[in-house]
């Protein structure tokens, strides 16, 4: 019959139209990403410090890639495990990521329990770079080289040097080359890099070790002495800074790192579209140019690639903080 007819196609047309809305709506979240609203980007530490630094470095030119605007926040404490929690509690939407510090790689085993699950709660988007840990000395300290430094220690003098925070891993470095060479050293935590610093150009602290982006322009500007880096090869940036391996502690390499993580049920396709974005980023001059001038090797990559490094750094890191009893109330 024709009305029958009529009313069937009105039916077929009406259902194919649902369908479609529905797989519209299934898709618009990741499709539309990021048109919805601005991205946050979550700087673990303080502000001042190197992951605030990264965080504020990447924001505008990844708002430029994005188009669309790009919020850094300073969630700090904890040696980042607060403002990560913050992050792995977002909805996992696109619209919420992370830079972390290196003492994410440690904070698995220095912590007795984490307000996340460090494999289903996160998901690596990419390797921003890696850099030289600089210990430098206060100018009031009156210590001018390593040398000196070591020559004093073996005497039986002891040192108090500041770092970004229990288990960072300045402080796990240097109690590393401490315990190697039967240093008696007392460890200063802060709550970043902010705060560290200026301590250290007051001279409340004698010696701070910190990454070199974030103790290079003060070792440019004079206010603190640079002393020797922890990478195995010298830092083109501080061509006249030797390293630990080459002043008498052979085989000695602690670099730091930043990455970029987003909340662990984001959709991969977001995840991917994050990476591509911030490794054009990092290949934008201006950027690149400042990584540079500040000691960070741009490493970038797949979220694989992070992934694999971050899962190497907590074995390497988590196995010495158990073999040395390393606790959150001091060393």
């Amino acid at each position: 019959m024709p009305y029958l007819d009529k009313i069937a196609k009105s039916v077929l047309f009406f259902a194919l139209f649902a369908v479609s809305a529905l797989g519209f709506a299934q898709t618009a979240g990741v499709g539309s990403w990021p048109t919805q609203k601005p991205i946050r980007l979550i700087a673990v530490f303080p502000p001042g410090g190197s992951v605030d630094q990264v965080a504020r470095v990447l924001a505008p030119a990844l708002q430029i890639e994005l188009k669309q605007n790009v919020i850094v926040e300073n969630v700090g404490g904890a040696s980042g495990v607060i403002g990560t929690a913050a992050m792995t509690r977002s909805d996992p939407d696109g619209y919420t990521f992370a830079v972390v510090f290196d003492t994410h790689g440690v904070n698995p085993s220095l912590k007795d329990k984490l307000p996340y699950d460090t494999i289903k709660d996160i998901s690596p988007v990419i390797l921003v770079g890696t850099s030289p840990m600089v210990l430098v000395a206060s100018k009031k300290s009156g210590i001018t080289s390593f040398k000196q430094l070591v020559d004093m220690s073996k005497t039986g003098k002891q040192f108090s040097y500041g770092s970004i925070g229990i288990g960072s891993l300045g402080h796990l470095a240097m109690a590393r080359l401490a315990k190697q060479a039967g240093f008696d050293w007392n460890h200063i935590p802060y709550r970043g890099g902010g705060p560290l610093m200026q301590d250290a150009l007051g001279g409340q602290v004698e010696l701070a070790v910190g990454s070199e982006f974030l103790v290079k322009p003060h070792i440019d500007s004079g206010g603190v002495v640079p002393l020797v880096i922890t990478t195995a090869k010298r830092s083109p940036s501080l061509p006249k800074v030797p390293t630990i391996s080459e002043s008498g502690f052979p085989g000695f390499s602690a670099p730091a790192w930043w990455a970029v993580l987003a909340p662990g049920k984001t959709p991969q396709s977001i995840v991917d579209a994050m990476n591509k974005a911030l490794n054009k980023v990092l290949k934008t001059p201006s950027v690149a140019e400042k990584f540079k001038s500040q000691g960070i090797e741009i490493v970038g990559g797949t979220p694989e690639t992070a992934r694999e490094f971050i899962g190497k750094q907590v074995g390497i890191w988590g196995k010495f903080v158990i073999e040395n009893n390393i606790k959150e109330t001091g060393q």
